[in-house]
């Protein structure tokens, strides 16, 4: 997850020396009360056995190892391995991999379209990200994949799987994926494509209930939701909105934060807790909300993570939305980018999240209000004989006459809405669900916000 405040390059320096063998407790007589002070400073702030027996170990390497191996590629390894051990999130991210990661949270990069996560040495799929190769070829959520290109990725780093996955437009990988508990592998062979994803999707469903789809948070997510929300309800009613977060894997923290405040214009959004004080921030909601009173059911399931949960999280402790779905990923930690040279960084995890009730998103993710498995929608189909079947049946005085043109319009306009959402709804009993409950709303306590009245 990327502040994008904390994309600046922000500039810092090691200062430490391997010459320990020729004295590093003791300055000799020749040495200045400088180079004295700096020493003792130093000595006071490095553990000096610990520094020792990493450089013991790297000459072992250097003179023994039974390949030849240059001193670059062995720093680029001990970097790797100290960061890699810290938390799955944590990287060492050199050209190839500090290019993606430019790239991705720009919205456009190479490759197959999958968001994904390093457990128990295997690397998991978060989500796969909506008109790619992968979500095209059936690659799921929480799929592990283990194998490329027939060589197992046990062993590899996470950067180092996906640069793998990573290439040029055309090109093929194959994959062996393990699902749930079957014991045989799924085989995939999928092309490599440029992945430009389109960060939020919309659409008016029956019962004017607008249907927003954000499938990855970018710079723009926010302005493109405000956009179309001022839309909705200058030409028309908006009697609720769904928005569906299932699947997203995260994004940029500023665009998070521009979403919440659309439906919020006052409290916390999210702050951050860590130990260096710049890494404790506080977002808060502005007077700029463009749909203040409108329902909203937001979706969320496993695959919903880090800035998903963050939205979830808010909007649920402002009592703004209703969470519907399944538990969310649980990521709530924060990783900043240093920056060392032009073409490498260092990702660290620098503090963790937490909704404004001061819940914690990590390892445990968001807890929506109504539970709701995915399955797909089978009515079960009945037959009743009413009054109306009987012949010689009363006719009902209250009826509108059948020839009321005004009626049939209204009838035949809704029919219509609602034949276009009958196949995505089958198909998705979580959005059926969500749909369901927001047209109760609206039966009950119709919106029906337009431009006039604000």
């Amino acid at each position: 997850m990327l502040p994008k405040h904390l994309l600046r390059p922000i500039l810092f320096s090691l200062g430490c020396t391997l010459a320990f063998q020729a004295g590093a407790e003791t300055a000799d007589d020749t040495s200045t009360p400088e180079q004295v002070k700096a020493a003792t400073t130093l000595q006071g702030q490095l553990p000096l056995q610990e520094l020792r027996n990493f450089t013991e170990i790297f000459e072992r390497i250097r003179s023994a190892y039974v390949e030849e191996i240059d001193d670059k590629t062995l720093f680029d390894y001990a970097i790797k391995g100290m960061l890699t051990s810290l938390d799955p999130h944590s990287a060492y991210l050199q050209e190839d991999a500090f290019t993606d990661l430019q790239e991705t949270t720009s919205g456009k990069f190479g490759g197959l379209g999958i968001e994904v996560g390093m457990e128990n040495g295997l690397i998991r799929v978060i989500t796969p990200i909506d008109d790619t190769p992968a979500e095209k070829a059936g690659i799921r959520a929480g799929d592990f994949i283990v194998t490329l290109d027939d060589e197992p990725v046990m062993g590899l780093t996470l950067s180092e799987a996906v640069e793998r996955m990573r290439g040029e437009p055309g090109s093929k990988i194959s994959l062996e994926v393990r699902r749930g508990d079957e014991n045989e592998l799924l085989s995939f062979t999928l092309e490599r494509a440029e992945i430009k994803v389109a960060s939020v999707r919309t659409e008016m469903m029956s019962g004017d209930i607008g249907y927003v789809r954000i499938t990855q948070f970018q710079e723009h997510t926010g302005a493109e939701l405000k956009k179309a929300l001022q839309k909705w309800t200058e030409d028309g009613q908006l009697n609720g909105l769904i928005l569906d977060l299932r699947n997203n894997p995260g994004g940029v923290l500023d665009a998070a934060v521009d979403v919440v405040d659309a439906f919020i214009s006052s409290g916390v959004i999210v702050y951050t807790k860590g130990r260096n004080p710049q890494s404790e921030l506080r977002f808060e909601a502005t007077a700029d909300t463009v749909a203040g009173d409108i329902p909203v059911v937001v979706l969320i399931n496993g695959g919903s993570a880090s800035a998903s949960e963050i939205v979830a999280g808010a909007l649920q402790d402002h009592k703004r939305a209703v969470i519907v779905g399944t538990q969310s990923f649980g990521k709530g930690s924060v990783q900043s980018v240093l920056p060392l040279t032009e073409t490498s960084a260092v990702k660290l995890t620098t503090a963790r999240y937490f909704t404004p009730n001061d819940r914690s998103i990590q390892a445990q993710g968001i807890v929506p209000d109504i539970l709701v498995e995915q399955s797909e929608v089978t009515p079960y189909e009945e037959r009743y004989y009413k009054e109306s079947d009987l012949p010689g049946h009363l006719s009902n005085p209250t009826v509108k006459a059948k020839n009321d043109v005004s009626e049939k319009t209204s009838v035949t306009k809704e029919s219509a809405s609602e034949k276009k959402d009958s196949g995505l709804l089958k198909k998705d009993f979580q959005l059926y669900e969500a749909h369901t409950l927001l047209r109760g709303v609206s039966i009950l306590s119709p919106v029906r916000v337009n431009a006039s009245e604000g």
